[in-house]
């Protein structure tokens, strides 16, 4: 898999693919970016291309949860379809053309397509998600772990690249000319990530072309059925839970939620008793857990930055600048261009540090710490809020600057710790299951949402702040123990 290493010291197959999610993150972001806004957004008969649905805030915040959750839940199909089907290389691209059909969906005049098209953008993510990083992963098969950390935080840096110039260009579109324009401009952003993924083909060399595991008919025959039977469980629920309390768009996201954890402890089940997985690796199992668990928690508050954040943002933060106001979708572009910034830093660090740098799971336990006192730093203008006053925008700068020292501790570290650990012929797989730990956070995140609604926006950061830091803690005394198990099999 060798290729000449001219992009930044790395191949340039690593440019193709972080080109590759730049683009797909851009479209991703951007339509983020505008969801919420537009889900609340009131009915306008004068200019009726600023019509939103007109739902309440708590509404909204349940549907981004949702959704969001629905993106990094595909992964687990996505992951094994690239296993034992088709492959990583073939499902990036599939997933690529998905989403930006999805994207056009959103954009079209109907509300009907507009819940069609955050389908199909789950759909396609979920193909390609845990396959281009897992294509990033075997750019590096064999190579140190310091140089594979280094390569997946310059990945990381694209995708949020990406993250940072999408607010930007769909939030103003989306507040100037109308929700449909900024929908648009997310799905070209994707069609951008498909023709750069297919124009960079040759230098991917033979990442992502084998199926590892190739499924036959008695495998295929025996899933189908597994998962007609799943949907039919969650269908059912869905009926009793309406009987029970009414259909409501909060009764679906609380089956929603409680699906996706049953899904969780399901697949890690099914994952430690598969023929797939010897002895040898069950140690380094037990320690992905540990490390799902840790991220879970941290994406649960990460990704208030899309609803609640959003909210604070748009109602209770002065974003005046002398005569001109900053449209609340732009503060979403803070924390990218935040790692952005010190993306380059932080894999400089570990490159230098090697084996002295600080261990994955004490990195989890710094990063849980540190997200948890993001939240801490809001608890003010939380208060500030609930009594109907608005606070200093540099509140949730500094709030942002937080998440991103922590973001870049947890989430490229890992990316690479999770095609290390991975069993041989399950790497989509375990990828997969690395962003089902944003799943779940992100749909135990609208059930907090929920649970705090009634006490206002200081009780919910102060209580969801020293979650994380409570268990951060945990983690350290933890760390230890869990990187004997990284390397028990090493």
């Amino acid at each position: 898999m060798s290729s000449p290493t001219t992009f930044f010291g790395h191949p340039w197959g690593l440019a193709t693919l972080a080109a590759t999610e730049l683009w797909e993150r851009f479209s991703f972001y951007g339509m983020r970016a505008i969801l919420v806004l537009y889900l609340v957004a009131g009915i306008d008969l004068v200019n009726p291309a600023e019509s939103g649905l007109a739902l309440t805030a708590g509404s909204a915040a349940a549907i981004y949860g949702s959704y969001n959750a629905l993106v990094y839940l595909t992964p687990l199909a996505g992951g094994w379809i690239a296993d034992r089907l088709i492959g990583a290389r073939r499902s990036v691209l599939i997933g690529g053309i998905v989403i930006a059909v999805g994207h056009y969906a959103m954009a079209a005049p109907w509300e009907s397509t507009f819940w069609i098209g955050l389908l199909l953008i789950a759909a396609g993510t979920g193909l390609l998600k845990p396959n281009v990083s897992a294509m990033v992963g075997d750019l590096y098969d064999g190579q140190p772990e310091s140089r594979k950390d280094s390569a997946f935080s310059i990945f990381y840096m694209g995708i949020n690249m990406g993250a940072f110039l999408a607010p930007l260009v769909t939030g103003w579109l989306a507040l100037e000319y109308g929700w449909e324009w900024g929908f648009l401009a997310a799905g070209i952003g994707m069609t951008i990530a498909v023709i750069v993924y297919v124009v960079g083909w040759p230098s991917l060399r033979q990442a992502g072309t084998g199926v590892p595991n190739r499924a036959d008919r008695a495998v295929l025959r025996k899933v189908g059925i597994r998962s007609l039977l799943g949907l039919g469980l969650f269908v059912a629920a869905f009926a009793l839970q309406g009987l029970w309390l009414g259909y409501s768009v909060d009764g679906v996201a609380l089956v929603f939620t409680w699906t996706i954890l049953i899904i969780a402890v399901v697949y890690f089940v099914v994952l430690f008793r598969s023929p797939l997985v010897g002895p040898e690796d069950r140690p380094r199992l037990k320690a992905f857990l540990a490390l799902f668990i840790g991220a879970a928690l941290f994406w649960m508050i990460f990704d208030q930055a899309g609803s609640t954040l959003t909210i604070l943002a748009s109602d209770w933060t002065d974003r005046d600048i002398g005569s001109w106001v900053m449209p609340a979708p732009w503060l979403q572009s803070v924390n990218p261009i935040f790692i952005i910034v010190f993306a380059p830093v932080f894999a400089w660090l570990w490159t230098k540090l090697a084996n002295r740098a600080p261990s994955t799971p004490m990195k989890f336990a710094i990063a849980l710490i540190g997200v948890g006192l993001s939240f801490w730093l809001l608890v003010l203008p939380g208060m500030a809020a609930d009594r109907g006053e608005s606070s200093a925008i540099w509140w949730l700068i500094g709030a942002y600057l937080l998440q991103t020292w922590a973001e870049l501790l947890l989430s490229p570290t890992g990316l690479a710790a999770s095609t290390s650990l991975a069993p041989v012929g399950l790497g989509s797989q375990v990828l997969a299951l690395w962003f089902l730990a944003v799943s779940v956070g992100d749909s135990l995140g609208g059930q907090a949402i929920r649970f705090f609604s009634g006490y206002g926006f200081g009780p919910f950061f102060a209580g969801l702040g020293a979650v994380a830091v409570v268990v951060g803690i945990g983690y350290i005394f933890l760390a230890r123990r869990v990187s004997r198990l990284m390397d028990a099999a090493g």
